[in-house]
């Protein structure tokens, strides 16, 4: 049979991972993809950049319009970033033909919609394993494997530098400041790594997840997103006293028949298998109406791993899965969708702390707005503030308070916490973590 051809666009830290699989284990891929798998192109931005991958002469190029006029190339690779011009890029390897295995996660959460139909139309198929999650095979489970499933429930961490930052924090007792550059001097965060620890990256990869499981497109202004960078080292530390580990939690399931989505800090107890994943890890856990709770853990991000999945996707296509799959699945279906609850509607417990002076009646002024927004307190925890040996000094003594509150809703939190702006009495920062129990 003859060779698949194929071109890898961007041949980075992912693109390089792709290309050494394929060259240095090329016996084994053409024994599992039925064929020979030849790189016929590789773009790069810059020709003269040292690279630690060497391919033929004459492969390397830094015009994409080569690819895309190549009518011998079969399958593209597409593993450059962002929306623009990835998009269009990618429209214009359909057009030409060509099959298309992306990891870019940015572009299908924004116009998985768009591209998948233009696919459908061409007959062509779009691969996006390593697009969630790295090496775990999660874009199979939730399209595949779980199919003869209604899924119910999502609950995932989906980024490695927030969950490494989270773990190296408690476990060093360290700020998050110190343990941010060191995740970036060991390569888990980017040099600017906004997306990661501000939740976008985890929300568009749970963008993509809800959308396979439920049929819905949601963009990221339709759910709640925060992400860890206000955290500080004392929230991990009353988290833990509680019996909790805080993690970056994706959710996404049905609930009376509307699709609760958020990704945030949250606190989950310390027995729950998410709250058992350390450092660069990720874990989906999917609730299935027919196979019950099933959890996938491992690397979600990183060279080999995404460059895995990768692959794997490209051996899909040779041997035809990912088209039959594509074109049978229709993954992006134009079902009714399911309507977004409302952030005001979600119900859970909620971790509150907040720096307060330490003097009479504070807790009481508390603890007055949370009730008349019909919030319970759960538990209380102030540590004992130093004794003042001069009471009728001046000097202010501020001291945490950290409140657990019973099940109630985003609506009734966020309404008082505008209240909680008018109290002289409180000091910034204030944290609000929901409570994953």
């Amino acid at each position: 049979m003859s060779s698949l051809k194929v071109a890898i666009i961007g041949l980075g830290t992912v693109g390089s991972g792709v290309a050494r699989i394929l060259t240095e284990h090329r016996d084994r891929i053409e024994t599992r993809a039925g064929r020979p798998i030849e790189i016929r192109r590789a773009v790069v931005r810059d020709l003269h950049k040292p690279r630690d991958i060497t391919l033929p002469e004459g492969v390397i190029t830094d015009d994409v319009q080569e690819v895309i006029d190549d009518r011998e190339i079969d399958v593209a690779i597409q593993l450059i970033g962002g929306v623009d011009p990835a998009r269009q890029i990618l429209l214009a390897l359909l057009e030409s033909g060509k099959d298309v295995v992306t990891a870019n996660k940015a572009l299908l959460c924004e116009y998985g919609d768009e591209v998948f139909a233009k696919a459908h139309e061409l007959n062509r198929c779009i691969a996006f394993e390593a697009s969630v999650a790295g090496g775990i095979p999660i874009i199979a489970a939730v399209g595949q494997s779980m199919s003869a499933n209604q899924i119910t429930s999502i609950e995932a961490i989906l980024n490695g530098t927030s969950n490494f930052i989270l773990t190296e924090m408690l476990a060093r007792n360290s700020s998050y400041a110190d343990v941010l550059t060191e995740a970036q001097e060991l390569g888990y965060a980017e040099a600017d790594p906004a997306m990661d620890v501000d939740g976008t990256d985890a929300a568009q990869k749970l963008v993509i997840l809800g959308q396979l499981a439920f049929g819905t497109k949601v963009t990221l202004s339709d759910f709640p997103r925060q992400g860890i960078d206000s955290l500080e080292l004392d929230d991990l530390v009353y988290a833990n006293e509680l019996g909790y580990t805080v993690k970056l939690l994706a959710v996404a399931r049905i609930v009376q028949r509307q699709l609760e989505m958020h990704v945030q800090p949250t606190l989950v107890r310390h027995d729950r298998p998410l709250a058992k994943v350390d450092g660069p890890f990720n874990m989906i856990a999917l609730e299935g109406d027919a196979v019950g709770r099933t959890w996938y853990s491992g690397p979600g991000a990183g060279q080999m791993p995404t460059a895995s999945a990768v692959v794997a996707d490209l051996i899909d296509v040779a041997v035809v899965r990912a088209p039959l799959t594509f074109r049978q699945l229709d993954l992006w279906q134009k079902t009714d969708p399911i309507a977004v609850q409302p952030a005001e509607e979600i119900s859970r417990r909620y971790y509150l702390r907040f720096n307060v002076e330490d003097r009479p009646h504070v807790i009481a002024d508390i603890a007055d707005i949370l009730g008349r927004n019909e919030i319970s307190i759960a538990s209380v925890i102030q540590h004992e503030a130093p004794e003042v040996e001069d009471i009728s000094s001046d000097t202010e003594s501020i001291v945490p308070l950290v409140i657990m509150t019973h099940r109630t809703t985003e609506g009734r939190v966020r309404a008082a916490d505008a209240e909680f702006d008018s109290l002289s009495s409180l000091r910034n920062p204030r944290i609000r973590m929901p409570v994953s129990d």
